[in-house]
């Protein structure tokens, strides 16, 4: 969960040896990393979840492009704290390309029918979701995407309606 959202949040990204499969201990140069940790579905599923991550971040441009300059990120709502939800946007540096929404359940509670406003109608493609059974999470999630609906949210024109899976990050890119 934790991982997660730091692949969304703007500026360079730095993991330490060994945190790619989940490993107990702190790296030390006196011993070998924990392959062994290999064995377990829980440590695979982290390794799984940091590939995609990764394969994610070089592949939306939104996620990449301007980390560097305020243009590229923009809150949406970061004063839920009766949900404990997160969201905002990352943007891309060429005009008419894809925002990416991102949206952090920092809650072991699901969130059903959670409103967020978006900038733009049409289809919001779910690209991302830590919960996902292949990383050892409940699966809890929207079916692929959703599509907006003409009901103004947080300053928005229009908004999403959705299920936020519980410690979770998920991402969605308007189609």
């Amino acid at each position: 969960f934790y991982l997660s959202w730091m692949w969304a949040h703007p500026g360079k990204k730095l993991l330490f040896q060994g945190a790619e499969i989940a490993s107990f201990q702190e790296w030390t140069a006196e011993a070998s990393l924990p392959w062994h940790l290999h064995e377990f579905d829980e440590h695979l599923g982290i390794q799984s979840l940091i590939r995609d991550l990764n394969q994610l971040l070089r592949n939306e441009p939104a996620l990449h492009e301007i980390d560097h300059d305020g243009a590229g990120f923009e809150w949406i709502d970061c004063t839920d704290a009766e949900n404990s939800v997160f969201s905002f946007l990352r943007k891309p540096a060429a005009a008419g390309a894809k925002p990416i929404l991102v949206l952090i359940n920092a809650t072991p509670v699901p969130r059903e029918n959670f409103r967020v406003g978006v900038p733009l109608p049409g289809f919001w493609k779910e690209v991302f979701n830590s919960d996902a059974k292949t990383y050892g999470g409940s699966n809890v999630g929207n079916e692929g995407g959703v599509d907006s609906q003409a009901h103004g949210s947080h300053d928005r024109p229009h908004s999403l309606e959705l299920t936020l899976p519980p410690l979770s990050t998920v991402m969605f890119r308007h189609t």
